[in-house]
């Protein structure tokens, strides 16, 4: 997709992007699965090369908004990889078709939300959920992208285990949050172990 083609949302959300991701390459790239582009017309993915913010791959969605927001308000969703594996962009582009489902309002997603996966986040992965959660490493500076006519909440897809999502669904997201911090968790690293 041209960026010329990006819509006032997307183009707003990629300028952000660019901004506070200042000295990283960022692209725009088609979906990695078409049928997402039936349900979100031009939806598209940022994809931000490792660099001076972070040393690892963030992938972004941009189209969520166009396709679900209230109140001139809608939500991106952000993943961070530790390398540039072509599933990581299946993955956003996945959730955005789950979040922007047109015929049950039930599947929207939101702070504290999860997302069965159906298979390891990558080859040897305990994870097998995405986690919607606030983008930790990066600070609110990065979750909040407005614009004249709107604006976009970017939260973050943190993969987890069946057992952490268990557990955040029994005592809170909060309290899996504390589990997280006392681990210090590596949320980059596809192998890590269960912190429950």
């Amino acid at each position: 997709m041209s960026e010329a083609d990006l819509s006032t949302a997307q183009a707003a959300v990629l300028a952000h992007l660019r901004q506070f991701f200042a000295g990283h390459r960022v692209d725009v790239r088609e979906s990695p699965d078409q049928r997402v582009q039936e349900r979100i017309p031009r939806f598209s993915i940022a994809a931000v090369d490792p660099g001076p913010v972070i040393d690892k791959h963030v992938y972004v969605s941009m189209g969520c908004w166009d396709a679900v927001h209230d109140a001139e308000h809608g939500l991106e969703f952000v993943l961070i990889a530790p390398d540039a594996a072509p599933r990581h962009a299946l993955l956003v582009a996945v959730t955005a078709y789950y979040h922007a489902n047109p015929d049950d309002a039930t599947f929207r997603l939101d702070l504290g939300h999860s997302v069965p996966i159906g298979e390891p986040w990558s080859p040897g992965s305990l994870c097998d959920h995405l986690l919607v959660s606030l983008p930790y490493p990066f600070g609110p500076e990065l979750e909040v992208c407005a614009w004249d006519g709107g604006h976009a909440r970017l939260l973050w897809l943190l993969p987890i285990t069946a057992a952490e999502r268990d557990f955040e669904v029994a005592n809170g997201l909060e309290a899996l949050e504390q589990r997280f911090d006392a681990a210090a968790l590596a949320y980059w690293d596809s192998r890590r172990g269960s912190v429950v």
